[in-house]
């Protein structure tokens, strides 16, 4: 095991750097090889830890700070609305928090999550910037640590080292995590997540170290200025509509990923755990609502088996710069090896598929010599544990050769 210094349990919603640093120096350590292989980076079980087990939390878990600032949120937001109602807040403030909310999703879902975080596909450095910088708009802790924390929640899903642990209800899993002191588990096993991919790269380090100067320059002053000089907003419209509001609504359709698509929908893709496909998540989280085909194959850069754009925006904005030269390598999921894993796993729902439950029933009469789960977990493309037969099987679009 990596020996690092213990991250406060009690930390803020958005790191401090030292909680920053302590993760960054952990993560050089393991990728350069100091952790024993033997011990600290072989995969565990996929039950290890029993989701429902010492599930349950107290008031003397809280974090009060926390607790705090999401109370002022909701109640900041509900002013915000109130303003738009009563006629207190212009259109050009309404636009610009729609205009910024889509920006910073984009930061999040095309950016943090398939790019970085999963490696679905590769991206030019001015791409990369595109993403940065609406990634700090999002203000959801900046690219290292959101890559950081979601690795390790896909290594170990719905586990008690699963940051939003699924399995620890409803509200834990949407934003109660991060009210409440962090298992030790978590921090456990976050260091042994390979994070060398996002130390290389520079526009993620410059991130990283500037962050607490750049996100409430560009996410909070920048916007709220532009409202009052170029548009004569109040200064209070444009703190509750332009950034409170606008805020918590990019949170709560962020987590909404990790609550409500671990609870309701179809599982076509694998019958046996939490992680569901939803369409109407889908739609409203820019196409991120299909987590149980990304639970399956999280390295297939469209999050979903079907490129449709109105269910997944993101998917277009990363074709639009494919074709443009900006993003390449683009890897997806080849039809044969969906198929199979539906037939083998699936709940047989096809309403979202292109196969029909008369594929699906052929190729269980064919009865293929293949193991009824994945070996192992894994967090996207360059993870150790990802079965060389499967990447090879991958189809790759927009190929660079190196």
């Amino acid at each position: 095991m990596v020996e690092t210094d213990k991250i406060d349990a009690e930390n803020s919603v958005f790191d401090d750097e030292s909680t920053i640093k302590q993760r960054s120096q952990a993560a050089r350590r393991l990728s350069a090889g100091v952790a024993n292989k033997n011990d600290s980076t072989k995969t565990e079980p996929k039950n290890f830890y029993n989701s429902s087990d010492d599930a349950s939390w107290t008031l003397k878990d809280l974090v009060w700070k926390n607790v705090a600032f999401f109370v002022y949120l909701h109640l900041g937001s509900f002013y915000g609305i109130y303003q738009i109602l009563t006629g207190q807040c212009k259109l050009a403030t309404i636009f610009m928090a729609i205009l910024l909310v889509h920006w910073g999703l984009l930061g999040i879902t095309a950016g943090a999550h398939r790019l970085w975080s999963h490696k679905g596909y590769k991206a030019t450095w001015q791409l990369k910037l595109i993403l940065t910088f609406f990634n700090t708009i999002a203000h959801q802790n900046g690219i290292w640590v959101w890559v950081h924390d979601h690795r390790v929640h896909h290594k170990y899903q719905d586990t008690h080292a699963d940051p939003h642990n699924a399995g620890r209800g409803l509200f834990f899993s949407h934003f109660g995590w991060l009210m409440v002191k962090e298992r030790p588990e978590v921090d456990q096993k976050r260091q042994t997540i390979d994070m060398s991919d996002c130390i290389a790269d520079p526009i993620v380090m410059f991130q990283k170290k500037y962050y607490w100067y750049l996100m409430p320059l560009i996410s909070i002053v920048l916007p709220t200025w532009i409202l009052c000089h170029f548009f004569g907003e109040t200064l209070s419209a444009a703190w509750h509509v332009g950034f409170v509001l606008r805020h918590l609504y990019t949170l709560h359709d962020t987590f909404l990923i990790n609550s409500y698509a671990h609870a309701v929908g179809s599982k076509p893709y694998d019958a046996s755990i939490r992680p569901t496909d939803h369409r109407l998540l889908g739609i409203m989280t820019q196409g991120e609502g299909w987590h149980n085909f990304h639970h399956v194959f999280p390295w297939d850069y469209k999050t979903a088996e079907l490129g449709n754009y109105r269910y997944n925006i993101t998917t277009a904005f990363i074709d639009f710069f494919a074709k443009i030269g900006w993003a390449y390598d683009l890897k997806t999921v080849s039809k044969e090896t969906i198929q199979k894993r539906m037939a083998r796993c699936g709940d047989l729902n096809v309403k979202y598929s292109e196969a029909t439950v008369d594929d699906l029933m052929r190729i269980k009469a064919a009865k293929h010599d293949e193991p009824v789960e994945p070996k192992e977990l894994v967090w996207g493309w360059d993870d150790a544990d990802f079965d060389e037969g499967e990447k090879k099987s991958a189809t790759i679009l927009h190929k660079v050769e190196n």
